[in-house]
């Protein structure tokens, strides 16, 4: 690992020395984060327990990028890090830590509206709530991809391809079994257009999944309608999305998300009212083996459905789907800082039986979620975030997480941001 970051770093010297050679009207952007963050876990993601110990530690993230933008291409690397505090011991030979390549893709450019991008890249459409690049997570989320790119007078349009494959080349010689709990192959077809203040977004998605019981493959398609709407002091938005084709257990999908919220800025501060839909599973129709659980399945979900990640983010709720009304906003501190406020009520879109009696139906809500998180700029390239969180559990949260609905349920953290531009060079020949 340590010889990894020498050779990295001299690369990217290299790389800063040949400015001189650089094409005409180009530019090379190197910058670097160092994300530290010290979290406090009594209870997040599940309900904890009298018993059972919160759990503290500190995670970084590091990255390293280099952008190279010339006028006919442009080539993006970056590098990052991603370890526990104390993970490692100080005097070490190995390291338990993941560094990787996050991205590393090209792009060219045909034209004024046409050009082409392939390599690993983070996917990140919208409002991320189906591609997003889980930026909040240390590791964040990139996919090996093609796309083909078109975009004039206000018109987007973006088709992508994926096919990925396990194994060692030269010995992978025959075969195309995918073992991984990842899609087989990927496509989409992203389209956006601006109408003054109306932004309308469509998306075709198609992924097929290896069904691990034998050779083929199973297709679940995604299809999304997405308008938008900003004015001055108003804000409207709506998401419809509807999945179907089969999992990857090769059962028939049946499942949707409708989305929709009113933002209104006050004098004060910007209210926002809101209501997601998810659709579930109830027990009867998943013993016929039938999937009806909407699946948000690249999204940045921590956006979304509350800070504290008990929904759809690395855990399951027993496919219940869900119903979540929020109400959000954020009040101005300082010229640098801001407190954001958030309240989630949780509750399940079908039936939950009740494991003591399986007959009869727990009542619907899940729980009350809130949210704070206070923010502010200490520098230019630093920034500083303090959360707390806090989990009002219910009985039916209970059923379908464990743990003790009772019990005190929240987490709270501290995170630091250096994001510097270590160089910035423009070439005009």
């Amino acid at each position: 690992m340590r010889m990894s970051l020498q050779f990295v770093f001299a690369a990217i010297i290299l790389l800063s020395s040949f400015v001189t050679y650089a094409q005409q009207n180009s530019e090379l952007t190197i910058g670097a984060q160092i994300r530290p963050r010290a979290e406090f876990r009594n209870g997040f993601k599940t309900l904890t327990e009298e018993d059972r110990d919160a759990a503290f530690f500190i995670e970084q993230r590091t990255r390293l990028f280099a952008d190279y933008n010339a006028e006919k291409f442009r080539v993006h690397l970056n590098l990052q890090d991603v370890r526990i505090w104390g993970d490692v011991n100080q005097i070490y030979k190995d390291d338990a830590a993941l560094f990787n390549v996050y991205e590393a893709w090209g792009e060219y450019r045909f034209n004024k509206m046409w050009s082409t991008k392939m390599g690993r890249m983070a996917l990140d459409y919208d409002n991320a709530r189906f591609f997003g690049n889980l930026g909040w997570a240390a590791q964040g989320r990139s996919h090996d991809a093609f796309l083909v790119k078109y975009k004039k007078d206000g018109l987007k349009f973006d088709l992508g391809l994926a096919f990925n494959q396990t194994g060692f080349e030269p010995t992978k010689l025959s075969g195309t079994f995918y073992s991984r709990n990842n899609y087989k192959n990927m496509q989409f077809v992203w389209i956006n257009k601006s109408f003054g203040d109306l932004n309308i977004s469509a998306l075709v998605q198609n992924d097929g999944r290896q069904v691990q019981a034998d050779s083929t493959t199973a297709y679940r398609q995604t299809l999304a309608l997405i308008p938008t709407y900003k004015a001055d002091k108003i804000a409207v938005g709506a998401e419809l999305y509807y999945q179907m084709g089969q999992n990857a257990l090769d059962n028939d999908v049946n499942a949707y998300l409708l989305a929709a919220y009113f933002t209104y800025k006050t004098k004060l501060t910007p209210l926002t009212l809101g209501v997601d839909f998810a659709s579930g599973t109830d027990v009867a129709d998943a013993l016929k083996g039938e999937d009806n659980s909407f699946a948000p399945l690249y999204g940045t979900n921590h956006k979304f459905y509350g800070f504290m990640d008990y929904f759809y983010v690395g855990n399951s709720h027993a496919n219940v789907g869900l119903t979540d009304i929020y109400l959000k906003t954020k009040f101005k501190l300082g010229k640098r800082s801001n407190l954001a406020a958030h309240l989630h009520q949780f509750m399940a879109a079908v039936d939950v039986a009740d494991p003591n009696n399986p007959s009869s139906t727990l009542d619907a809500t899940l729980g009350t979620e809130v949210d704070l998180v206070y923010t502010i700029k200490l520098a230019d390239e630093v920034g500083l975030n303090i959360g707390y969180s806090q989990m009002f559990a219910t009985d039916t949260m209970e059923a379908i997480k464990g743990g003790d609905a009772s019990t005190l349920n929240n987490w709270a953290w501290v995170q630091f941001n250096f994001s510097p531009t270590l160089l910035k060079q423009k070439i005009e020949k």
